[in-house]
């Protein structure tokens, strides 16, 4: 008895034909077919790549124009076929030789094993399955035909495995106890390996191992009496998966900001990401071409406004026409217009621009809340239309909530209901929030509890202005520089009394008065030159004489 010699990769019993090595087929008698679909591939693949480089450089922007699997424009841009386009991308030379040359050797066996039919629809379906499994595992940047490789190399094993002791049999390609190990040394060398896409060629290796069991050889009775229902089943299987994975991670979710108190529907697969200038940004991921973006930032006014002012210094600051700008050189800005944004009376712009990786759109939305504007910001590319849709949404479902200071106030205010100070920051932050009426409350509480507190009576006279009860808000700022006569927050509300009676000489006057307490205040400073500016371009608004004699 001899014992059992050893060829390739799997052990072989005397007198049984030879199971060959990788890239061998066990060729016996008549003539191989030549595998054109295998050579038709490795044409297109290399052909698609050197298109590619004749166009310029073969960067991540570059590979998403051609149709590289980009999460967001397959989910949101609702680009499917990226899904297959992917498979026939490849990033460098190096990369497209692996592959090609792997490809080769195992889509040569596999095509000249089986019935071409069987082995196109194996392609189509392993490369659906890879991108699909690349999709489930990250919405990144993904291109390569090593799924079809991992494919042809999981039809292989399980095929040769099942026909092993098939007489004539031609192929004896990875099909022995040692396979498995080899193909666990591809998938180890990919996990450790930088920039690889793991999930892929794992999508890729279970879709040609479910396919090997149920292919059969070429020359085979049941292959002769197979239709095309079973390579049609096995697309369709592939159809399904993706459509799968594309309706789960299709998902929306909602993005709450407490500190802001804003909340923004968005899609599933957008991170934060770190802006650094008290910004909360967001993004769908891509890094160029293809690239959306939400910001949002809270700008501290003063003073109740209506936002117009804010829109016009950005569209002055970062709009100007024709310079660059952090999102690209201006073309064409609409606006600022009056609009409503989650219920709430705002400023819009609207923009065209133009950067490095195409023209983009930017739609700016500025929203007063009390002594705040909220600057929204949205951008994204003009070259996938779809992506108006998505930022309709986002826009459509915004919401203002009660932001984190203003919950926390109403704590404090809770749990102490008759100590003074909770009471006066609840209502100093309701009246900030631009909520005046519901913050004379618990600041008339405050200057009941404590009368001599002058703060607590400046708010109070400031959110009776701010709700239009003028003579109340007159009669507690005259309160407050009672008992504060020399405090600056007392005057300023006489200030604001005069200027809400419409008694603009008086109000300057005050403001002197003011001035004359804190010279050194900024504000007040500049609140003066605006008013005497007011008053000089007005002069019907300063009181007459009525007796002396005529100024000359």
């Amino acid at each position: 008895m001899h014992p059992p010699q050893m060829t390739g990769l799997s052990p072989q019993e005397a007198g049984q034909p030879g199971l060959l090595s990788i890239g061998q087929s066990a060729g016996q008698g008549s003539a191989r077919p030549i595998p054109w679909v295998t050579l038709a591939l490795a044409g297109l693949l290399v052909a698609v790549h050197g298109v590619l480089v004749a166009l310029g450089p073969v960067d991540v922007d570059a590979l998403v124009r051609w149709g590289a699997k980009a999460g967001p424009l397959v989910l949101e841009a609702g680009q499917v076929w990226r899904l297959l386009s992917a498979n026939l991308l490849h990033r460098d030379a190096l990369h497209l030789a692996l592959n090609v040359t792997v490809l080769v050797a195992a889509g040569t066996a596999l095509e000249r094993a089986c019935r071409r039919r069987d082995y196109a629809a194996l392609l189509i379906a392993t490369g659906l399955t890879t991108m699909a499994s690349s999709l489930a595992w990250s919405g990144a940047v993904s291109v390569g035909a090593s799924g079809l490789v991992y494919g042809c190399m999981g039809a292989l094993l399980v095929l040769g495995r099942r026909h092993r002791s098939r007489p004539g049999f031609r192929v004896r390609w990875l099909s022995g106890e040692s396979a498995l190990p080899t193909v666990l040394v591809f998938l180890w060398m990919g996990w450790t390996s930088v920039g690889v896409d793991n999930a892929g060629h794992l999508g890729g290796l279970v879709a040609g191992l479910l396919a090997g069991a149920f292919l059969d050889p070429r020359d085979s009775e049941r292959a002769s009496r197979t239709s095309l229902a079973k390579p049609l089943a096995g697309v369709l299987a592939a159809l399904f998966v993706a459509g799968g994975v594309v309706m789960e991670r299709s998902g929306w979710r909602v993005e709450r900001d407490d500190g802001f108190g804003v909340a923004v529907a968005m899609p599933e697969g957008w991170r934060g990401e770190v802006d650094g200038q008290g910004r909360r940004t967001f993004s769908n991921g891509l890094p160029g071409l293809g690239r959306a973006t939400f910001s949002a930032e809270a700008i501290e006014a003063g003073e109740p406004v209506d936002g117009l002012a804010q829109a016009r210094h950005f569209h002055d600051e970062t709009l100007p026409l024709g310079a660059p700008g952090p999102e690209g050189r201006t073309l064409s800005v609409q606006g600022p217009s009056r609009t409503l944004v989650g219920g709430r009376v705002a400023q819009r712009l609207r923009a065209e621009l133009e950067g490095p990786d195409g023209g983009r759109h930017l739609l700016a939305f500025f929203v007063p809340r009390g002594e705040w504007v909220y600057r929204l910001v949205f951008t994204w590319p003009a070259r996938w239309p779809a992506y108006q849709e998505v930022v309709g949404r986002m826009v459509a479902e915004l919401r203002f909530d009660e932001p984190s200071v203003l919950r926390e106030a109403r704590g404090r205010a809770l749990l102490s209901p008759g100590a003074p100070g909770p009471q006066r920051e609840l209502g100093a932050v309701l009246r900030r929030l631009g909520l005046s009426r519901e913050a004379v409350t618990p600041l008339a509480e405050a200057v009941r509890l404590s009368p001599s507190h002058v703060g607590a009576r400046v708010e109070l006279a400031r959110a009776l202005l701010d709700a239009g009860r003028v003579e109340e808000g007159c009669h507690a700022a005259d309160e407050a520089q009672v008992y504060g006569p020399s405090e600056t927050g007392a005057l300023e509300a006489g200030v604001r009394c005069e200027l809400a009676r419409g008694a603009l000489p008086r109000a300057l006057e005050r403001l002197e008065e003011a001035r004359r307490v804190d010279p050194q205040d900024a504000r007040l400073r500049a609140a003066e030159a605006a008013l005497r500016t007011v008053l000089e371009a007005s002069p019907s608004s300063m009181p007459r004489e009525t007796s002396g004699p005529t100024p000359r």
